[in-house]
């Protein structure tokens, strides 16, 4: 199932948008406010972000110039009542991919949003790489050298978020977002079990790199065990 990130603040609007997206197959993580969102941004990699301008904290379109300035490539798709073209032209300008003025029918949002998902993947980020290993997202491999393996959804988004950071320690709280989102119900045990299976795998195709328990703290990359 695709996922995707989306900002509204008007809960009732959300939550249809949200059912209208799961019919359609794809998931959806809502945010009301900017800063919540850029926060999850950090540790999740959505497929797509779809923003409201008018939000609580500001003009959703922050988010986006954040974004871009980060060098991060997310399709972003802007909704809002304000349908001047000056207002379209400022949004496009500013990173935006697509642009839907409300009221707008569901399936519209729906055929933009897929359009946005259709996107090859090198026009939506550079390949993320560590060291001697190298993620696909849109195909879900892992690779290292010539060897490769595909992984599950939650185990690819974990992978892209201990790469990210380059070898900096995750929160376990981040990765559990990253892997099952920011609203879903995780066993305790989860994020365990599913960081033993990519170390079999690293270990499968030949990487130097480890995944480091660091006490306390989270779960890092490292070619070498972490002092005590």
């Amino acid at each position: 199932m695709n996922r995707i990130a989306l900002l509204e603040d008007h809960a009732r609007l959300a939550d249809l948008i949200c059912q209208a997206l799961a019919n359609a197959g794809i998931a959806a993580d809502v945010f009301h406010g900017i800063d919540a969102a850029w926060h999850a941004l950090q540790h999740i990699e959505y497929e797509v972000v779809v923003v409201d301008r008018g939000l609580p904290d500001g003009d959703g379109l922050t988010l986006v110039k954040r974004l871009r300035a980060a060098g991060r490539a997310t399709p972003c798709l802007m909704l809002t009542a304000r349908d001047a073209l000056h207002d379209r032209i400022d949004g496009l300008d500013s990173g935006a991919d697509d642009y839907l003025t409300k009221p707008f029918p569901m399936e519209e949002l729906i055929a933009r949003v897929r359009a946005l998902l259709r996107r090859p993947a090198q026009l939506r980020a550079l390949t993320p790489s560590h060291a001697d290993i190298q993620l696909d997202p849109e195909s879900g491999e892992l690779r290292c050298s010539t060897s490769v393996l595909t992984l599950p959804p939650a185990e690819m988004q974990i992978m892209l978020c201990l790469v990210r950071k380059g070898g900096a320690v995750v929160r376990r709280s981040a990765l559990e977002a990253a892997a099952w989102g920011m609203l879903e119900a995780v066993t305790p045990n989860a994020l365990d079990v599913a960081i033993h299976r990519l170390r079999r795998k690293l270990d499968v195709l030949g990487s130097s790199l480890q995944i480091i328990n660091v006490r306390g703290q989270g779960y890092a990359l490292s070619e070498a065990p972490l002092a005590a």
